[in-house]
C-alpha cells in the first residue's frame, strides 16, 4: 500500500460568547489540524495534531518536510513509518511541533491500515479489554472577565451539578488562575454541588511552583480529590517529585510530554502516579504502545489527555480499549485499576459536529468505535465550514 496524497486542513472555530480560561490562557477559539492520507487503493486515513497552539506550523511540518518522505516509501506501515520520520527529524524535532506532525500522520496511517484490513485500530494493537470506557467530564473552567466572586461560585455550582445530572460520576475542574484561597473556595463549592459520592479531579495546567502546589495539594486532601494534574511546569521534574512526596493526592501529568523518551524520564524520576500522553501530541499510536509498556512496567496508570476534534477522542478510545486493568482484579474499578476517558464538556464544534457519528454518554460510559480503523467518518462538508483558507 503506497501513499498517493497527503493533505492538511487547518481548522478554527471562534467561540464568541462562550470564551473561557484555564490557568494559562484565554480560549476564544477551538483549533486543530487534520491530516488526510490517501493510498493507491483509494482508501483514506485521518489523523490529528496541531492542538497546542497555532496549527499552521504543524501543517508546514507535514506538507514541507514529512509528506515528501512519506510519498517516497514503498510501504506505509505505521510503526515503520513513524520510526523513519522520527529518525529523520531527530536532530531538530525531538519535541513539540515535529512530534505533533508525526502524531497526526501516524494516527492517519493506523486508520488507513485498519480500513485496509477491515479491523478497528484496537484489534490491530492486540485486542480490546473493554468495548466502552468510563468517562469523566472536564469542565468548570474560568469564565471570561469580569470575575465576580459570588457569581463565579454560583455559576460553578450550577455547572458542576449539571454534569452529575447528565450521568457523570467523575468530574475534573480547573484551578490555578486565581489565588489559592479563592480556588479552594471554588473546589469546596464544586464538592457541595456534586456531593460526596462523585469523584473529583483538579487540573492546574502547571500554574504553581512546588511550594504552592504542596500547599494547595494538602488543602485538596480535605475534599477527597482523586488527582492533581500538572501541578508544576513540565520541565520541573524535581518539583513533580517534591509534590508527589509531600501530598496524598495522586499526581497526574504528561500532556506536554513527547515520545517514549520523555515519559521514560517522568517514570525514572518518579514524577507521576497517572501518565497522560495525548495521542495527537506524543507520537500517535505507534509511540503510545511504547509509552504504555513503559508505564505498566513502572506501575503507573495511563489515562490519555484528550483535547481537539472528534478524531482525537476516537483515537483515545481506540487506545484505551487495549489497556489491561492494572493490576488485574476480578472486578476492575474505574480510576483505581481501570482506565477512564476524558470527555471535555466545553463548547467544541470540532468534536461535536465534525464526525458523522456522535459520541454519546451512556450510563457514564463512551462506546469504543467498532468500525475499521478509527471507526469514525469525517463529514467533509462540516469540515469545510471551519477550514482556514490556505
Amino acid at each position: 500500500m503506497r501513499i498517493v496524497s497527503v493533505e492538511t486542513f487547518v481548522l478554527r472555530v471562534p467561540l464568541g460568547g462562550k470564551t473561557f480560561y484555564s490557568s494559562q490562557a484565554k480560549f476564544p477559539e477551538r483549533n486543530s489540524l487534520l491530516v488526510k492520507i490517501t493510498a493507491d487503493n483509494g482508501l483514506v486515513g485521518w489523523g490529528e495534531g496541531g492542538q497546542y497552539g497555532p496549527p499552521e506550523p504543524v501543517s508546514s511540518c507535514v506538507n514541507d518536510v514529512l509528506a515528501p518522505i512519506l510519498m517516497d516509501l514503498e510501504s506505509a506501515a505505521p510503526v515503520v513509518t513513524s520510526e523513519r520520520l522520527y529518525s529523520y527529524s531527530r536532530d531538530f524535532g525531538q519535541k513539540g511541533t515535529y512530534i505533533e506532525a508525526i502524531s497526526a500522520i501516524d494516527i492517519a496511517l493506523w486508520d488507513l491500515w485498519g480500513k485496509s484490513l477491515g479491523q478497528p485500530v484496537h484489534a490491530l494493537m492486540g485486542g480490546a479489554f473493554r468495548s466502552s470506557v468510563h468517562a469523566y467530564a472536564t469542565g468548570c473552567y474560568y469564565p471570561d472577565k469580569p470575575w465576580d466572586r459570588a457569581q463565579i461560585i454560583a455559576d460553578l455550582e450550577t455547572e458542576a451539578a449539571s454534569y452529575v445530572s447528565s450521568g457523570f460520576d467523575i468530574l475534573k475542574m480547573k484551578i490555578g488562575l486565581l489565588s489559592v484561597d479563592l480556588d479552594i473556595e471554588r473546589v469546596a463549592a464544586v464538592r457541595r454541588a456534586i456531593g460526596p459520592g462523585i469523584r473529583l479531579l483538579v487540573d492546574c495546567n502547571h500554574a504553581y511552583n512546588a511550594v504552592t502546589a504542596i500547599r494547595i495539594g494538602r488543602e485538596l486532601e480535605n475534599f477527597g480529590v482523586h488527582w492533581i494534574e500538572e501541578p508544576v511546569v513540565p520541565e520541573d521534574k524535581a518539583g513533580y517529585r517534591r509534590v508527589r512526596d509531600a501530598i496524598t493526592v495522586p499526581v497526574a501529568g504528561g500532556e506536554a510530554e513527547f515520545t517514549r523518551y520523555g515519559f521514560r524520564d517522568l517514570f525514572l524520576e518518579q514524577c507521576v502516579d497517572i501518565a497522560q500522553p495525548d495521542l495527537c501530541v506524543c507520537g500517535g499510536f505507534s509511540e503510545w504502545l511504547k509509552i504504555q509498556a513503559l508505564a505498566s512496567s513502572f506501575g503507573v496508570m495511563t489515562v490519555p489527555h484528550v483535547w481537539g476534534s472528534g478524531i482525537a477522542l476516537a483515537a483515545a478510545l481506540q487506545a484505551l480499549a487495549t489497556i489491561p486493568p492494572m493490576p488485574h482484579t476480578a472486578n476492575p474499578v474505574a480510576l483505581q485499576n481501570e482506565p477512564i476517558v476524558e470527555f471535555d464538556r466545553k463548547h467544541n464544534p470540532l468534536r461535536d459536529d465534525l464526525l458523522i457519528e456522535n459520541f454519546t454518554l451512556k450510563d457514564g460510559f463512551l462506546d469504543v468505535p467498532q468500525g475499521p480503523g478509527l471507526g469514525v467518518t469525517v463529514d467533509e462538508d462540516v469540515m469545510r465550514k471551519y477550514l482556514v483558507p490556505a
